[in-house]
């Protein structure tokens, strides 16, 4: 149980670069350094799906399905948030395995604590950066939700971001009823722990998650996404207006507002969610 939640930690605790900071890199990526140590392998891979721009050190050829999910995930957005398609293209950059991957981010981020995938964003396009190994699909759905998201919002709460970006790292087919996260939050809504919502908004900075934060963030968009159409809507609605830049308050009194029972109308979601 201890190793398998430590590489679910490592899964799920990912690094966003302040606005800043991520501007000082990119200039640094489109100034290049000519020294041998910070040269990527050739980009012999290329390949367009949806907004996506994917450059890879190795041939895509068996990723075509994936790159196809990834552009699905724009389309769900969309179609059950109402959040716009992207506006430009949102770039990734695969490396061919943990070496290379390190030797550019030595490079290029230098001050960024190690993940095993990043998403950068400042003023130009949103980048995600990865490497080939047996988490790579879950690390690009991750990621690429953060820079789907960031493209067309002003502003992410912590907890909403994760949680999204949760929902949607696992395959289209496993999102309702599969997630890894149900077991383990079943288990505790049989312990009488019932997620928090207010105590996930207190959270802002990645460094005060940990893995309950992450399956709590994860049940609250399952909750709002699939349990009453009320939860939905506000979450729409909440949406909405940080896209209009107009104050959203906080989510948990805009859905006590119309659910007045809310955690235990979440418990009781999971408790009663079967196929």
């Amino acid at each position: 149980m201890a190793a398998a939640q430590e590489s679910r930690l490592s899964v799920t605790m990912r690094h966003h670069i302040s606005p800043a900071f991520a501007l000082s890199c990119l200039m640094l990526l489109a100034l290049g350094d000519r020294s041998h140590d910070c040269l990527a392998g050739e980009w012999i891979g290329w390949r367009v799906s949806g907004p996506f721009v994917c450059r890879a050190e190795f041939p895509l050829t068996q990723m075509d399905g994936l790159l196809r999910e990834l552009a699905e995930i724009q389309t769900d957005l969309v179609e059950r948030l109402r959040v716009p398609p992207a506006r430009g293209p949102i770039e990734i950059y695969l490396f061919r395995d943990q070496r290379s991957y390190q030797r550019y981010l030595k490079c290029y981020l230098p001050h960024v604590p190690y993940r095993r995938a990043l998403y950068v964003k400042s003023d130009g396009p949103g980048r995600v950066f990865a490497y080939r190994s047996r988490y790579l699909e879950t690390d690009l759905r991750h990621e690429c939700t953060h820079a789907l998201l960031h493209e067309v919002l002003p502003v992410v709460p912590l907890w909403l971001d994760e949680g999204l970006a949760e929902y949607f790292e696992v395959s289209a087919r496993q999102r309702a009823f599969d997630n890894p996260h149900l077991g383990s939050l079943r288990w505790s809504l049989t312990l009488g722990a019932i997620p928090q919502l207010e105590s996930l908004e207190k959270k802002g900075d990645l460094a005060e998650m940990n893995r309950a934060d992450y399956r709590h963030a994860w049940a609250w968009v399952h909750f709002m996404l699939h349990g009453p159409s009320e939860a939905r809507e506000e979450l729409i609605g909440f949406l909405a207006d940080i896209r209009a830049s107009t104050p959203p308050g906080l989510l948990s009194q805009r859905l006590a507002r119309r659910l007045p029972r809310t955690n235990r109308s979440l418990a009781l979601h999971f408790k009663t969610w079967r196929r």
